[in-house]
C-alpha cells in the first residue's frame, strides 16, 4: 500500500493542483498526465488507491489541505443534538449554534475534498480502456462508481442541489462545474453507480469497496428516497449472504479490534505515519490537536445513552479527566484500548492516530432492515424486524423481549448504537424529525436554529468563482 501511495503522490502532484482554484479539473504542472501515465491495470490501480486516499484526507492543520472525512463530524454530529465544542469559540462553534456562514472554511474544505474524490473516481472510469482483463476492469469500475456514489450521497444530503460531474471535465467547462442540478438527478446517478458496484464487486475488502458495502449504501439511499421494499431486499441479502458479517460480541471491540467481522466499509488509517494517520480523534480530546476540544458530548446525548444505551454507554463517552464538567467521545480515543477508563496511555503522538473511520457496519444493516419493514409507518410487530432489532438490543445487554417497535423506538436505538458516528443528522432528516428535534434543542440551549439550517451553505468561494452561475441556498 505504501509503495502504491508513493506512485500516487507523484502522479497527483502532476495532475491535481490546489482545490482553491479548480479541484474538479486542475491544470497539469508537468509532462506526466493521466493521458500518458495509465497504460495497464497496475498503473490504473494507483488511481483506484488514490480515491480512498482522497476520502482519507490529509492529516494536517493546514487550512489549504483537503482533510476529507476527517472534518465530517463538524458538518454532521455537531449540527445535531449529539455534540458541541468545549468553549463555544471559533468557526467550529457555528455548527452547534446553527450560525454557519458561507465563508466557513470547514464547510469549504469538505465540499472541495469530496468533489476532489469525485474527480479521482472519474479519472479511474475514464481510463478503464487500458485494462485487458475484463474482470479487473469491471472490478475497478465497481470501486470507482461506489466511491463516486458515496461522495455524492454525502454532498447531496448536506447541500441539496449540487453540480453533477460524471466525467473528467476540461478547464473551460465552468457551467458544468457550477450549475446546480436537482437532487433527483444526483440520486439517479447514485443509484446507477451503486447498482453497477453491487454486480461488479465481491467481499474481499473492508477498506476498499465491496459488494456488501455497495448493497448497504444503496439500501440507505433507497430508505432516504422512501423506496422501502428494495432497501429491505438488499439488507436481507447481506443478512443471509456469505459475507461472514455479524455483530461483535462486545461493543467495545467494534472500535478497537479493527476490520473485524462487523465492519463492512471503513476508511483505513495507520498509526504514526503522517501520510496515513488521522488527527480527528485527537481533536476530540482536551487540549490535544489543533483545537481545545471539539465534538464534546451534549447533555441531551448523555441522557439518551444513560437511559437506553445499556452496555454501549460506558464505551461511548467519558468524563474529561482534566475538566470534570466536560464529557468526551470515547469511541475513537487515539489508538486507545481500554474503553472509557481514565488515566489511559495513548499513542506517543495522538495527532498521528491509526483508528479507522467506520462508514458502514453490520449493526447498521440490521437497523436499516427494521426501518425498511417499518416502511414509514408508526410501528411494526413483523417477526423479521423484531429479530433484527432484538439482536442489537441483546448485544447491548438489553435482553427484555421486544414485541413491537415504534418509529421513535427505532430512532432512539439508532441514536445510542451509532452515537458520534456521524449518523444522527442524517437519521433525523430521513425520519422526518429533524425540524422538530433541532427546534427544541435550539430553544433549550439558546441557539438560533431555523428551517434553512437543514442544508449547509454552498462555499462562498464557489459562488464567487461561478461568476453568477451558482446560486446560494436559502438563508445564507
Amino acid at each position: 500500500m505504501k509503495q502504491i501511495k508513493i506512485i500516487v503522490t507523484l502522479l497527483v502532484s502532476a495532475v491535481i493542483a490546489s482545490c482553491q482554484s479548480d479541484f474538479l479539473n486542475p491544470a497539469p504542472t508537468s509532462g506526466v498526465t493521466t493521458g500518458n501515465y495509465f497504460t495497464n491495470a497496475e498503473e490504473l490501480e494507483t488511481a483506484v488507491i488514490n480515491m480512498y486516499d482522497g476520502i482519507q484526507g490529509i492529516n494536517s492543520t493546514n487550512n489549504d489541505d483537503n482533510h476529507g472525512v476527517q472534518y465530517e463530524f463538524y458538518l454532521t454530529e455537531m449540527r445535531s443534538d449529539n455534540t458541541r465544542t468545549k468553549s463555544q469559540e471559533g468557526e467550529a462553534a457555528q455548527f452547534e449554534s446553527y450560525d454557519v456562514v458561507a465563508t466557513n472554511g470547514i464547510v469549504a474544505d469538505y465540499y472541495a475534498s469530496f468533489y476532489n474524490v469525485i474527480f479521482r473516481a472519474n479519472v479511474v472510469l475514464e481510463n478503464l480502456g487500458v485494462i485487458q482483463d475484463t474482470d479487473v476492469a469491471a472490478s475497478f469500475e465497481g470501486e470507482a462508481k461506489f466511491v463516486r456514489a458515496y461522495a455524492y450521497f454525502n454532498l447531496v444530503r448536506l447541500f441539496g442541489d449540487i453540480p453533477l460531474i460524471d466525467r473528467v471535465i476540461s478547464p473551460t467547462e465552468t457551467d458544468v462545474q457550477f450549475t446546480r442540478v436537482p437532487k433527483a438527478s444526483i440520486y439517479t446517478l447514485i443509484e446507477s453507480d451503486l447498482t453497477t458496484a453491487v454486480t461488479a464487486l465481491d467481499n474481499t475488502y473492508k477498506t476498499r469497496a465491496s459488494k456488501a458495502a455497495a448493497q448497504a449504501l444503496l439500501a440507505k439511499v433507497y430508505l432516504t428516497e422512501g423506496k422501502y421494499l428494495p432497501a429491505q431486499n438488499l439488507c436481507e441479502d447481506i443478512i443471509s449472504g456469505s459475507g461472514g458479517y455479524d455483530l461483535m460480541d462486545n461493543f467495545y471491540d467494534v472500535f478497537y479490534s479493527e476490520r473485524n467481522k462487523e465492519i463492512i466499509f471503513a476508511i483505513g488509517y495507520e498509526q504514526g505515519l503522517s501520510s496515513d494517520s488521522q488527527n480527528f480523534s485527537a481533536e476530540w480530546m482536551n487540549g490535544v490537536g489543533r483545537t481545545s476540544g471539539v465534538n464534546y458530548v451534549t447533555d441531551d446525548a448523555i441522557s439518551a445513552l444513560n437511559a437506553a444505551g445499556g452496555d454501549r454507554t460506558q464505551y461511548s463517552f467519558r468524563t474529561d479527566p482534566f475538566q470534570m464538567t466536560q464529557t468526551q467521545v470515547a469511541k475513537y480515543f487515539p489508538n486507545g484500548d481500554s474503553g472509557g477508563a481514565t488515566g489511559r496511555i495513548f499513542a506517543s503522538d495522538p495527532t498521528l492516530a491509526g483508528n479507522d473511520w467506520i462508514v458502514l457496519r453490520y449493526a447498521d444493516v440490521l437497523l436499516m432492515h427494521v426501518e425498511a419493514i417499518l416502511a414509514g409507518g408508526s410501528d411494526t410487530s413483523n417477526s423479521a424486524a423484531l429479530a433484527s432489532f432484538q439482536k442489537i438490543r441483546n448485544r447491548a445487554g438489553l435482553t427484555t423481549l421486544v414485541t413491537n417497535i415504534t418509529k421513535d423506538d427505532l430512532l432512539l436505538e439508532r441514536r445510542v448504537e451509532f452515537a458520534f458516528e456521524n449518523q444522527r443528522l442524517f437519521d433525523l432528516l430521513r425520519f422526518g424529525r429533524a425540524e422538530a428535534v433541532f427546534s427544541a434543542f435550539s430553544n433549550t440551549n439558546g441557539y438560533s436554529y431555523s428551517s434553512s439550517d437543514l442544508l449547509l451553505p454552498l462555499p462562498q468561494n464557489e459562488i464567487n468563482l461561478s461568476k453568477g452561475v451558482m446560486s446560494q441556498n436559502p438563508g445564507y
